[in-house]
């Protein structure tokens, strides 16, 4: 369960639910009994006999959410489970718009007498009922509602490696000589002392055997540079732990097995920490500690 992965249509999703389980209680009908003696009390969802308007509209709308939400929760790894050939999240959708259909006809009906009418809570459920089923339909189609609820950075711990924008630490913007960043006045491409990906200058290349100096044969003719287009490419630096952000929704696929099923999810508006590169790929680590490969790191944004 990653909360991380709710979205503000998620978020309205369950507000209107709990607006909806609250007008259960208040006032279905209400009666004006004038300078009558005898006056009926007033009746909410919950009455027997007001039977079916509490499941076919208050429960019915109140189960629609969950489904919604519990399709959430489950992240990517639902994503093609079926219940009758529909996702949890379809069923939602469905079900919300029925009760906010059955919500519609219920507040055209009634008594015919003019001293029942329907109460503060016949129209905050349809209110509800109205946002509901509104932000169920919409919220995998409007931006604003597809926006992650929390896009927030994680917070820097002393000590921890890795954390964008953390003074001295990798990924640190605008650090001379920090990993990433060239030292001050040096080029990397010319192997500057201080650059990323490059030994300083007199010093031996990564995997290569150090030998002794040689005593120069004047005779001998001196070498010639070799041009750059045949020079071997200079060994990548040691992977070191990044944070980033995805401009887009993607899966990750199992660590041992990149082509089996996803087993979690990236979503833009949340960091990331990147763990091991494999290629062109990377291993992130979800907030609740799982780990997956994202084959596609295309766009992302480091910290």
């Amino acid at each position: 369960m990653n909360l991380r992965a709710l979205t503000r249509g998620d978020a309205a999703v369950a507000g209107a639910a709990v607006l909806l389980f609250i007008a259960s209680f208040l006032p279905y009908w209400t009666v004006d009994c004038g300078n009558s003696r005898y006056c009926p009390p007033s009746q909410n969802a919950w009455s027997t006999d007001l039977f079916p308007i509490l499941p076919s509209i208050y429960l019915l709308g109140i189960a629609a959410a969950v489904l919604i939400l519990v399709q959430r929760f489950q992240g990517a790894a639902a994503a093609n489970r079926q219940v009758l050939g529909l996702r949890l999240d379809q069923w939602g959708i469905a079900l919300s718009v029925a009760a906010l259909w059955t919500s519609v006809w219920a507040l055209g009906g009634g008594t015919s007498s003019s001293v029942v009418s329907h109460g503060f809570g016949a129209w905050l459920g349809f209110i509800a009922l109205l946002a509901l089923a509104g932000a169920a339909a919409a919220g995998p189609l409007v931006p604003a509602l597809k926006a992650p609820l929390a896009a927030d950075r994680p917070a820097a711990v002393p000590g921890q490696y890795g954390y964008p924008g953390q003074p001295g630490q990798p990924g640190a913007p605008g650090q001379p000589g920090q990993y990433g960043y060239p030292a001050q006045g040096q080029d990397p491409a010319f192997g500057g002392q201080g650059g990323y990906g490059y030994p300083g200058a007199g010093q031996p290349q990564p995997g290569q055997p150090v030998q002794a100096a040689q005593p120069h044969d004047a005779g001998a003719p001196a070498p010639q540079p070799v041009p750059a287009a045949q020079q071997a490419p200079a060994p990548a630096a040691d992977f070191q732990p990044f944070w980033f952000a995805v401009p887009a929704p993607r899966q990750l696929a199992p660590k041992d097995n990149p082509a089996g099923a996803p087993v979690g999810e990236v979503v833009p508006g949340t960091w990331y920490l990147a763990v091991e590169q494999r290629g062109a790929a990377l291993v992130a680590q979800l907030p609740d500690g799982s780990q997956g490969v994202l084959a596609d790191t295309t766009g992302i944004q480091r910290g």
